[in-house]
């Protein structure tokens, strides 16, 4: 395999984990539902380093600062995370995983792949969909969000 086939399997596999997602529900005239990629990366962070900061987080994961902040303001929101204040410098917010599960977590925790998956494979042939979901597990089982640390300096 190429880096290339990898990136552009990486890309489909990340398209049909969003497809999966159940959507945010959003508040009559709220703010449109951030993408779901910044939200899931910030909120892997924050379960690997608890009580981090935004630049931390930023600086961990490559995602702009912005983005992080975003996603955070909408973890808070579903009830995911907290936050409190820097000990160290009033000026900064620490983030942690809320300790109660949230509504939203709870609900896509229960969500499975396998109509996202169907959908991309184009077909409902339950051999098909077992094979590939046992070669997703185990892609799972020895790639997971942590082994991204493996790779940055």
């Amino acid at each position: 395999m190429t880096p290339v086939e990898l990136f552009l399997l990486g890309r489909t596999l990340m398209k049909i984990g969003e497809e999966a997602l159940p959507a945010p529900e959003e508040p009559a005239g709220g703010p449109a539902a951030q993408g779901a990629r910044a939200v899931l990366i910030t909120l892997s962070d924050v379960t690997a380093h608890p009580g981090s900061a935004v630049g931390e987080i930023s600086r961990r994961t490559g995602l702009p600062q912005s983005q992080v902040s975003t996603a955070v303001a909408r973890l808070k929101q579903t009830g995911s995370v907290v936050t409190s204040p820097d000990p160290a410098d009033g000026r900064r917010l620490l983030v942690h995983v809320a300790e109660a599960v949230s509504e939203r977590v709870a609900r896509v925790r229960a969500t499975r792949i396998d109509s996202a998956l169907a959908t991309a494979l184009g077909t409902e042939d339950p051999a098909r969909l077992h094979e590939v979901t046992e070669a997703l597990a185990v892609l799972a089982r020895h790639l997971p969000p942590g082994s991204l640390a493996n790779l940055r300096p």
